[in-house]
């Protein structure tokens, strides 16, 4: 009996932000351990396929490095990276399209198709949906067909949300610069289209439990953030290396009008869930 009782008041819990996220749109950046990890890549996808059931309007943005390392692997390639970005030549450009649009997405949509929701799978360069020019640094680093996304066409995954149906986007953008396919950034991408689409949450799935005072503790997690706080904690050193361009593309889509922004651990099964229907939530929210 107690069981029952305990199960209804989860869902009890979960109404009131089941009614803030009806009609809502949230962009889940999905990537990390939790892609490769079969277990939690099922409460990902489950979760998904809930959150579109109860009526929120959810897309996913997917990554797909380990796979993508894997393939040049297979070619004898190997895999470089400059400031933390994949160096990104011809042949590698190559192999992240293959791989991305292809592999990576195609398995997703399966998944979801399976979980009995109605994925769909995009890569940028359908419909213009992600316009991209070479990124450059002052300092001349070259990253090689790596873009920085200049337009954002949000149409096509809005009629896709129209008709039901959860967009599963992978990170290539069409080049506007050269008539080339740009690799880009899965997290700037997310916060990109979050901020095209109006969406009510940006949720950056990670490796980490979220924004730590210390990053060798995890019990000094930070659980909510203005963004206005942000410079101060990159001064004082508590957002520091690869967090760095995370909290930036958080700050960033909070700025131009999505509501809340999440960097949360992938590493939780069904941390999508707990964070939008549970009064605790989890990971670090920007807002």
């Amino acid at each position: 009996m107690s069981n029952s009782n305990y199960d209804a008041s989860v869902l009890i819990e979960a109404l009131p932000h089941i009614q803030k996220y009806y009609g809502k749109t949230v962009v889940v950046k999905y990537g990390g351990n939790a892609m490769i990890n079969e277990e939690l890549k099922d409460a990902v996808i489950h979760d998904i396929v809930l959150l579109s059931l109860v009526g929120v309007r959810v897309v996913i943005v997917h990554g797909g490095g380990p796979e993508i390392n894997a393939m040049l692997k297979k070619i004898g390639k190997k895999s470089e990276f400059v400031k933390g970005l994949r160096y990104t030549d011809r042949e590698t450009m190559d192999i992240v399209q293959m791989v991305l649009c292809g592999k990576v997405n195609k398995d997703l949509v399966t998944l979801i198709n399976h979980a009995g929701g109605n994925g769909v799978g995009l890569c940028g360069i359908d419909g213009g949906l992600f316009q991209a020019v070479r990124k450059t640094d002052e300092d001349g680093t070259d990253y090689g067909y790596v873009g920085e996304i200049r337009k954002v066409n949000p149409e096509p995954v809005m009629d896709m949300l129209e008709s039901g149906y959860i967009p599963v986007i992978s990170t290539v953008a069409q080049g506007m610069d050269e008539d080339t396919g740009y690799n880009i950034n899965a997290d700037l991408a997310a916060s990109k289209l979050a901020v095209a689409l109006q969406a009510e949450k940006l949720i950056l799935l990670t490796d980490v439990r979220g924004l730590l005072l210390d990053r060798n503790d995890e019990s000094t997690l930070l659980p909510e953030i203005k963004v206005s706080g942000v410079p101060k904690l990159i001064k004082d050193g508590v957002i520091a290396g690869g967090m760095i361009p995370k909290v930036d593309c958080c700050v960033e889509a909070v700025r131009e009008g999505v509501r809340q922004a999440n960097i949360q651990d992938g590493r939780v099964a069904h941390s999508i869930l707990i964070e939008l229907f549970s009064d605790n939530g989890v990971g670090t929210m920007f807002f």
